[in-house]
């Protein structure tokens, strides 16, 4: 096996995860003549509609993994929390992209912290908490009000707590399962940005135009781009992801979200897959993220970034969804629904991209 072959069209693309990511992979592939097959745990997934074929099975199931494994020609993944192991048996099978080794890098909070540190990029400032004694020492260290995240698994505001004045330490952790944790600085930003941006099987690297983030109860609300930042802003912003892109030897889309605090930027955290905050480029956009994100992991040419002008993108939460008709009415206005079957209070059932002339 070539694990650096590039594939053409009529190959068939392996996608671990089978939510709306997956399903927007699967026809951003569909349009390059690519197939799909999704690999999931989970019935009724909304990328199932859309592929060739799926498969409903446990991460760890290594017959299901291995029959699947050998029906594709390049593996990838729609979201980070599926287990290291899975990954790392699949690439001894298919080439896996991203590898194996930035997934497990970015399920722990901590080992991301470091290697971004050791980079030389700025970031809150944090400490490992394996314990309630722990706790109350990174607390004495990096103050009050301060962010207890767990290490793993944990988004959209998931797993995670907010420590303020007067806090019980000791519920605060129990409350997160007492669970290996980080405490993480509070950061008072002005902005909040996430550079959306892909790297080739060539090292090629290009990124789109930063975004600028609005999260309501901790789940993104709504993206604007460009974000209001000064051009020497942007290029800092966009020169942070390729370094660490580079540092990664990365193969696909990926996601770094940052503050603006003053006139410095410090990264908050890395995305190994096509991001929420990138979802307005599948209308906004010469190339949108998930073709992208196709070309660069069966090792096709990249696509061009360039914005097509203004652009802001608003999450369907929940009820949101029943403003369907309304949103397919308003000039401008570009509908994208999950077909999930259930709105639920926090789910995302959707997006729309307004363009702006």
């Amino acid at each position: 096996m070539t694990k650096d072959r590039a594939l053409a069209p009529g190959a068939r693309i392996g996608i671990i995860g089978g939510g709306q990511l997956g399903r927007m992979l699967a026809l951003a592939a569909a349009r390059l003549g690519l197939s799909c097959h999704i690999f999931s745990p989970g019935e009724g997934e909304p990328a199932f509609e859309v592929a060739a074929q799926f498969t409903i099975a446990p991460y760890d199931d290594e017959p299901a993994l291995a029959r699947f494994a050998a029906s594709v020609d390049v593996i990838t993944y729609e979201f980070e929390n599926i287990p290291a192991a899975t990954a790392e048996f699949l690439q001894k099978l298919k080439p896996v992209r991203p590898s194996p080794r930035v997934l497990a890098l970015t399920q722990d909070r901590l080992v991301e912290k470091d290697f971004i540190s050791k980079l030389g990029i700025g970031v809150a400032p944090y400490a490992q908490v394996d314990d309630a004694g722990a706790l109350a020492r990174a607390v004495g260290r990096i103050g009050r009000p301060s962010i207890l995240k767990t290490r793993r698994f944990g988004y959209d505001g998931k797993g995670q707590t907010t420590i303020k004045e007067g806090a019980d330490l000791a519920v605060a952790f129990r409350s997160l399962g007492n669970q290996p944790s980080i405490l993480e600085g509070f950061v008072p930003f002005a902005m909040e940005v996430s550079v959306v941006a892909a790297r080739g099987l060539d090292g090629e690297f290009l990124a789109w135009d930063v975004g600028e983030n609005v999260h309501d109860n901790h789940i993104l609300d709504t993206t604007t781009v460009p974000a209001r930042m000064s051009p020497d802003l942007l290029r800092r912003a966009a020169e942070k992801a390729q370094k660490i892109a580079e540092a990664l030897d990365y193969v696909g889309v990926l996601a770094v979200e940052m503050f603006l605090v003053g006139q410095t930027l410090v990264v908050n955290e890395i995305a190994p897959r096509v991001h929420n905050s990138g979802h307005w480029t599948l209308d906004g956009s010469v190339t949108s993220q998930f073709e992208q994100h196709i070309r660069a992991v069966c090792g096709f040419p990249l696509g061009s970034t360039r914005a097509h002008g203004p652009v802001v993108m608003r999450n369907l939460i929940g009820d949101d969804i029943n403003d369907w008709r309304e949103l397919l009415r308003q000039p401008g206005a570009c509908l994208h629904l999950y077909g999930k079957s259930e709105a639920r209070p926090g789910r995302k059932m959707g997006h729309v991209t307004f363009l702006k002339a």
